[in-house]
């Protein structure tokens, strides 16, 4: 037996129905097998990108030949390939400016860019979403992010039923929930669902009336209908439409007048079978200055949270975002942003976007020191410092080592690669400086401290016992 799409397509629903739909859409969906460069003994599977290349390697290559070995019913090897693309072109005017921070994103079919050699050179973001727009006969409100869709929004254990919840909205005409909540922290993909919600009937039920609307400018539209004795057609506004949204629809709380309109706009609309879709910052039950009767409508449908990405999401996230944008992120880098930032896509994705212009306007290549200073002022917001001390302490128990071994110039390779570790660790983990560190491991100099950062960062891209040592290190020592 040789193999074939059908062959393959079988193997991913295995893989699938073993990792999960969240981990298989992420990262095994995008695999495909490269049938010319296969033989009977070892499969070629082709990646988009490098950074992928890695993650498939570590946590999924077992898994893969064990299932192509169980289609095949013979022993199968397999070779991991990044697939050659050709790049977009590098635009030769000034770089372009930071894109504003994306919520939760799908990953689209990232395509592999070449390998940089002094700097990253971001490139033209690739179209991703729908190149439809809504017609000004069947939309309403303010304008739709095209980033915003089903296809660019990242799934996970976080947000999977969200997402889940939301296609089905999409995609169907009926009123399976009315209404239709989502609510979360901020950055978490409210917003972006929203939207992919919106752009999807737009393409595939372009009959319908849609409006999107933040709860502000609803709030702002009624005083002005008020003021200006134009209230009924601020009724009909809103009540002739198929879909309505509103987001941050808290933003109405302990607003009485602007309440009781959106209470009758609610009624109209569920009356006549008319679908209605919120976001907010909690759940109906949580929400204060709300009215009784409009909290107990707004109970009558679906309301679904969104929560905090898990780390493997984070990770996928940046992966697509760094495809977006056209640049080669190393593992070492995505890892330590996404174990620093953990509560907020957006400020995730734009600290991406901060070291990416930073990286072609100084012509240098990003790497993980340069990261952390240049995002030092971030990761004080969101990361207690850890004192070298304890980083120190930590170190030399996870080693076994004593803690004096820290400031003593023995070179054993059992002290000296743990005492590297710790002077990492000092660096990603502190705002110190090289000489501050330097001078907490004995008095030594800043070039040392260098040294042993770049020595640690590149054997972690080679080792995967080490990665896991230091990843493990940092997870405990931000806990402390």
């Amino acid at each position: 037996m040789t193999i074939n799409t059908t062959l393959w397509s079988q193997v991913k629903d295995w893989l699938k129905s073993e990792v999960g739909e969240s981990s298989y859409a992420s990262w095994l969906a995008p695999l495909e097998i490269d049938i010319e460069q296969s033989n009977e003994q070892e499969i070629t599977v082709t990646v988009p990108t490098r950074f992928m290349h890695d993650w498939v390697l570590r946590h999924y290559s077992d898994l893969i030949k064990k299932g192509l070995s169980q289609a095949m019913d013979r022993p199968i090897q397999i070779h991991l390939n990044v697939k050659q693309a050709v790049a977009a072109p590098i635009p030769t005017q000034a770089a372009p400016p930071i894109q504003k921070p994306v919520e939760h994103t799908q990953p689209a079919q990232p395509v592999e860019q070449p390998q940089p050699q002094t700097a990253v050179q971001p490139q033209i973001p690739r179209a991703t979403t729908s190149t439809v727009k809504p017609s000004a006969n069947t939309y309403q409100g303010n304008p739709l992010d095209p980033r915003f869709t089903f296809e660019n929004f990242v799934t996970g254990k976080s947000n999977e039923f969200a997402y889940a919840a939301a296609k089905r909205i999409a995609e169907s005409s009926d009123i399976a929930y009315n209404p239709f909540i989502l609510h979360g922290g901020v950055g978490l993909g409210k917003t972006h669902l929203m939207h992919s919600i919106a752009w999807y009937i737009q393409k595939h039920q372009a009959g319908r009336k849609v409006m999107y609307i933040s709860a502000e400018k609803f709030l702002h539209n009624f005083i002005s209908a008020l003021k200006n004795k134009t209230t009924h057609n601020f009724k009909d506004t809103f009540r002739n439409v198929d879909v309505l949204m509103i987001d941050d629809v808290q933003f109405i709380a302990g607003k009485e007048a602007t309440q009781e309109e959106f209470f009758h706009t609610f009624e109209s609309l569920v009356s006549e079978r008319k679908q209605i879709i919120l976001t907010a910052d909690k759940s109906p039950h949580e929400m204060q200055g709300i009215e009784d009767r409009l909290r107990s409508r707004l109970g009558w449908g679906l309301a679904t949270e969104i929560h905090k990405p898990d780390l493997e999401t984070r990770l996928a996230i940046l992966d697509q975002k760094a495809n977006s944008l056209g640049i080669e992120v190393s593992r070492n880098v995505a890892m330590m942003l996404a174990s620093k930032i953990e509560s907020n896509v957006r400020e995730l994705e734009g600290a991406l976007n901060r070291i990416a212009a930073h990286s072609t306007l100084v012509q240098q290549e990003i790497t993980v020191d340069s990261a952390a200073d240049l995002l030092r002022d971030l990761f004080r917001q969101v990361d207690r410092e850890v004192p070298m001390s304890e980083i120190q302490k930590k170190v030399a128990e996870f080693y076994n080592i004593k803690m004096s071994d820290m400031s003593s110039s023995r070179r054993v390779r059992t002290v000296a690669r743990p005492r590297q570790i710790a002077m990492y660790l000092s660096k990603s983990l502190t705002t110190k400086s090289f000489p501050e560190i330097g001078k907490a491991f004995g008095g030594r100099d800043h070039t040392t401290v260098m040294h042993a950062a770049k020595t640690i960062e590149k054997l972690m891209n080679e080792d995967n016992s080490l990665l896991e040592d230091v990843t493990l290190l940092q997870n405990m020592l931000k806990n402390v």
